[in-house]
């Protein structure tokens, strides 16, 4: 049986990609970063898929076909949440497909890469 082992993001610039989503998501590089691809694993080293950040020029995609979606408990710290990654160098996204009551919040990480905030207390 199959399992998602790595998530896969193609970014312009490594170094700043790398300290975006290791303070985002606690994670840390396996190995040595350099401005080639550079592989992230959860903090404990074994639960949750590894982030896999790989050099890119393709322009972002304003509708991704794949995006990551990132868990919040509740929508309290989904807003938290939301506002750290925007300390972090995350900007909000004016999501032109938004239903009329989301539980996600669209944000772009400093390449431009879409990704999602979604408050999993509403089901």
């Amino acid at each position: 049986m199959l399992s998602i082992g790595t998530v896969v993001v193609g970014v312009s610039d490594m170094r700043r990609a790398v300290e975006f989503w290791t303070k985002a998501l606690g994670y840390a590089p396996r190995d040595e970063v350099t401005d080639g691809w550079t592989f992230l694993i959860p903090p404990d080293g074994k639960s949750g898929p590894g982030l896999g950040l790989q050099p890119s020029d393709a322009p972002v995609e304003h509708h991704p076909r794949i995006h990551l979606d990132l868990y919040a408990g509740d929508a309290a710290d989904q807003a938290a949440e939301v506002e750290r990654l925007v300390s972090l160098g995350a900007q909000r996204v004016d999501w032109d497909m938004y239903p009329q009551d989301p539980d996600f919040v669209v944000l772009a990480d400093p390449d431009g890469n879409r990704f999602c905030v979604i408050d999993t207390s509403r089901g």
